[in-house]
């Protein structure tokens, strides 16, 4: 009887540390991933969102500094986006090595419990089924009557115990083994998320250094062309002023020598409003500054008109046809003087039908329409040129002195 006893303490204490173990609850990360996951669902709702504003971007006028800025915000987050899956691969790899560990240490304690059930059950068998009331027939007095049913008592209970908790390690087991296998699969679809991430990550990277790229081609593109207008102008301002020159210079000379009087000018600033266009089309652009998006701006001496090659050009009142041929950045060109310092220009002509030296009437045809080859394409630039103040002639902006006409 007394050697029953510490056995049965042995047996109580084998089922009591364990408990305590077990009951020790883990970590609960659910949160923490459920916190990631709704960070990363508004990082992807605005990286889809700043896609829809690029598209509608690209729609409009290009703006490459505004692409630029917007590409730059989706590569910050798609970066925010991987460090996201970052954290919840971490979390839940922590989550698999932990319930690894658990499921290791259910399986050997359910090692050790099923052992001692095992030791028990070998232990009642050998004893047989009368054991119990053997026990008890041998007191020798009620006292020891009533100890040795407390404790046959006991060790039932501490006997059906085991086995129940043998029983809860078998569950806890396949549980384990369930949300360990759910882990693994969350794992793998945490990792196949990140490669898609990086994926996209590279994408935008690749798609940032080529606008990157176009941007600067385009800047040094429209640096080009500025150099190139500058340049332009500043030959036909030297052609003007010296046309301007001689005409002044004759004029003198038919003075001094008692010639007839110059006649009058065919343009003035009651003109202003009044002039036909010289050719029918849409315009290209304007007079003046014009901002490009890219930061640069082109000066414009003229008013550049779209129409189809070989259109007719019209002369816009009578003059006389002091260039007609090639200048140099503008192709044929037409330069009609309209006396005291009124000149009007007609550029980038395929062919010229006039001749210089030559007068020509209000509306009379002086070439046709060129310009295929340059950026703006097939188009024709008017200008308009008058002395202002004394000086030599200036360009001033041509739909003043044209006609009025809905959207010009």
């Amino acid at each position: 009887m007394r050697a029953l006893v510490p056995r049965a303490v042995a047996v109580f204490a084998l089922l009591a540390a364990p408990l305590s173990a077990q009951q020790q609850p883990p970590a609960d990360v659910r949160q923490q991933i459920a916190e990631s996951q709704r960070r990363l669902e508004e990082i992807r709702s605005e990286r889809a969102r700043l896609n829809t504003e690029l598209n509608n971007l690209r729609s409009q006028v290009r703006d490459v500094s505004s692409e630029i800025q917007n590409i730059e915000r989706q590569l910050n987050t798609s970066r925010s986006a991987v460090v996201e899956m970052d954290f919840q691969l971490e979390t839940v790899s922590s989550e698999v090595t932990r319930i690894t560990t658990s499921l290791s240490s259910t399986r050997e304690d359910l090692t050790r419990k099923r052992r001692a059930l095992g030791t028990r059950l070998r232990e009642v068998f050998k004893r047989g089924p009368l054991n119990a009331v053997r026990v008890l027939l041998g007191a020798e007095s009620f006292a020891d009557l009533l100890n040795r049913y407390r404790y046959l008592y006991l060790l039932t209970s501490l006997d059906q115990t085991l086995v129940d908790r043998v029983a809860t390690l078998e569950r806890s087991l396949v549980d384990q083994g369930a949300e360990l296998e759910g882990q693994l699969a969350e794992l793998g679809r945490l990792r196949d998320a990140k490669l898609q991430e990086e994926r996209e990550l590279v994408r935008v990277q690749r798609t940032h250094q080529a606008t990157l790229s176009t941007y600067r081609q385009s800047a040094q593109a429209a640096e080009g062309r500025l150099a190139e207008l500058e340049a332009r102008d500043q030959r036909m301002t030297a052609l003007v002023e010296d046309l301007e020159e001689r005409r002044r210079t004759e004029e003198q000379r038919t003075r001094v020598a008692g010639g007839p009087a110059p006649a009058a000018s065919t343009l003035s600033a009651a003109d202003v409003g009044a002039l036909d266009w010289p050719v029918d089309g849409q315009i290209l652009y304007r007079f003046g500054l014009e901002q490009r998006p890219n930061g640069t701006a082109l000066r414009w001496n003229g008013l550049g008109i779209a129409a189809p090659v070989g259109t007719p050009v019209h002369a816009v009142r009578p003059g006389l046809v002091v260039h007609a041929g090639p200048l140099e950045g503008y192709g044929p060109t037409v330069m009609l003087s309209h006396g005291e310092g009124f000149y009007t220009l007609y550029l980038y002509l395929d062919g010229v039908t006039v001749a210089e030296g030559r007068s020509v009437t209000d509306g009379q045809v002086l070439g046709t329409v060129g310009g295929a080859n340059t950026p703006e394409g097939p188009h024709l630039e008017f200008q308009v040129r008058m002395r202002i103040g004394g000086s030599s002639p200036q360009a001033t902006d041509p739909l003043q002195w044209l006609k009025a006409r809905p959207g010009s």
